[in-house]
C-alpha cells in the first residue's frame, strides 16, 4: 500500500501506535507494562537525597522510586526541585530525569524560565512564519519568563486550533510550575501514551485509523513478525543480525551469498540507511555496537556519512561515537521508548 498510514490499536492488552509508509513498518510504539510507573515526559516534583561526587549529579527522591539528575549545581540535600523524566531506566539504576522541564504538544512547546518566541527552522515558508508569530504573541507576554517554540507541523494547522493548543500548553505550564506547596514527591504530569505521541509526532498520514481493530484491518500484524525479528533481510542479498543484551545491542552485518568485491560495502551501506528504523520499532536505545562486513579503510568514510545522514532525520538523539581498534562501530542512543524485547505482541 502506497503512502503514509497511522494506526492506533492494542498490543498485548497495552496502547500501541504503528505507521507505514509504503507498505512498511517505519514506526511502533507501545506502552510500558502497568506496573511501570515513570516514563518518559512524566513530569514530577522531586526531593534532592544525595549527591554523586564525581558524576556531578544528585540522586533525588520520585514517587516511586529514585531518579538521577544530571545537572545538580546550587542543589542541596532536602531541595525540591521539578523534575521530567528523561529516558527509561536500566534494570536496577535510577530513572534519568532534567531539571529542563518542557511541555510539549502537537503545534508548541512551552520552556519555562527560557524566555523568547521562536519559530521551528524547519518552516521555510515566510507568510506562515510571520502568520504563526502573531499567534504565539497573542498569547504570550515577551517580557515573562516563559518561552514558546512553534513547531513544524504548526504550518500545517489552523489558526483556532493552534492557538488553542499554545493556550493549553501555557496555562499547563504555569499551573505545574506554580506548584510550591508540597513538600515530597509527586507526579504533577502523566507521561503521554502511544497514541497521544502518535498524535504529537507523527504528522500527517493519507489514511487515520484508530478502530477497534485498525491494527488487523492496516496489516499491522503482519508486519511485526518480519520487522522485529533478530533476522534482518538486506537488499542486495546480504543480512544483519539486531540482538540486545544486557550490556548494549550487537549488530552483525553479514554479505550471504554474495561474493562479489562489493559485496561487503553493499551490505553496510544497506544496514546503515535501515538502522534507524530498525531500533526505532524494537525500541532500543544505550550503546550500540556494529560489526560491520569486511570494509577496505578507505570506504569508512563514505559509510559514515551514510551513517550520519540516516539518523539525522530520525527523532531519537543518537551520537555517533567513531570507530574502535577492532573495527567496530559505536553508537549511543537516547533510551526514550521501551524495548519491545521477546514481548509477546500478537
Amino acid at each position: 500500500m502506497k503512502g503514509r498510514v497511522i494506526a492506533l490499536g492494542r498490543l498485548a492488552g497495552r496502547n500501541a501506535a504503528a505507521l507505514m509508509v509504503d507498505g512498511q513498518l517505519e514506526d511502533l510504539l507501545i506502552d510500558p507494562p502497568q506496573d511501570h510507573h515513570l516514563a518518559p515526559g512524566a513530569i514530577c516534583r522531586a526531593v534532592c537525597q544525595r549527591p554523586l561526587k564525581g558524576q556531578g549529579g544528585m540522586i533525588v527522591g520520585l514517587p516511586d522510586g529514585t531518579g538521577f539528575l544530571r545537572a545538580s549545581k546550587g542543589l542541596r540535600p532536602g531541595q525540591t526541585v521539578l523534575v521530567q523524566v528523561s529516558g527509561y531506566a536500566e534494570s536496577g539504576k535510577a530513572v534519568p530525569v532534567s531539571a529542563r522541564v518542557l511541555f510539549k504538544s502537537k503545534y508548541a512547546i512551552v520552556t519555562p524560565d527560557a524566555p523568547g518566541i521562536n519559530v521551528s527552522r524547519a518552516i521555510k515558508d515566510e507568510e506562515a512564519r510571520v502568520r504563526l508569530l502573531e499567534i504565539a504573541h497573542d498569547l504570550m507576554d515577551p517580557s515573562g519568563t516563559t518561552g514558546l517554540i512553534v513547531r513544524s507541523e504548526a504550518e500545517h494547522g489552523e489558526d483556532d486550533a493552534i492557538a488553542d493548543d499554545m493556550r493549553a500548553m501555557t496555562d499547563l505550564a504555569a499551573a505545574v510550575t506554580s506548584d510550591t506547596n508540597g513538600q515530597g514527591p509527586e507526579l504533577l504530569v502523566d507521561a503521554p501514551d502511544a497514541h497521544e505521541i502518535a498524535w504529537r509526532e507523527w504528522g500527517q498520514s493519507d489514511i487515520f485509523d484508530q478502530s477497534a481493530t485498525a491494527f488487523e484491518d492496516q496489516g499491522v500484524l503482519d508486519l511485526l513478525d518480519q520487522t522485529l525479528a533478530p533476522r534482518v533481510t538486506l537488499a542486495g542479498g546480504g543480512h544483519a543480525f539486531v540482538e540486545p543484551t544486557r550490556a548494549l545491542v550487537a549488530v552483525d552485518v553479514n554479505t550471504g551469498g554474495d561474493t562479489s568485491p562489493a559485496a561487503g560495502l553493499k551490505a553496510n551501506i544497506a544496514i546503515a540507511r535501515d538502522l534507524p528504523r530498525l531500533l526505532r520499532c524494537r525500541g532500543l536505545g544505550g550503546q550500540i555496537t556494529i560489526d560491520f562486513a569486511p570494509l577496505a579503510k578507505k570506504d569508512r568514510r563514505q559509510l559514515e556519512q551514510v551513517l550520519k545522514s540516516a539518523f539525522r532525520a530520525d527523532q531519537v538523539d543518537t551520537t555517533l561515537a567513531g570507530w574502535t581498534p577492532l573495527g567496530h562501530f559505536e553508537l549511543h542512543r537516547k533510551r526514550e521508548r521501551f524495548p519491545v524485547g521477546d514481548l509477546e505482541v500478537k
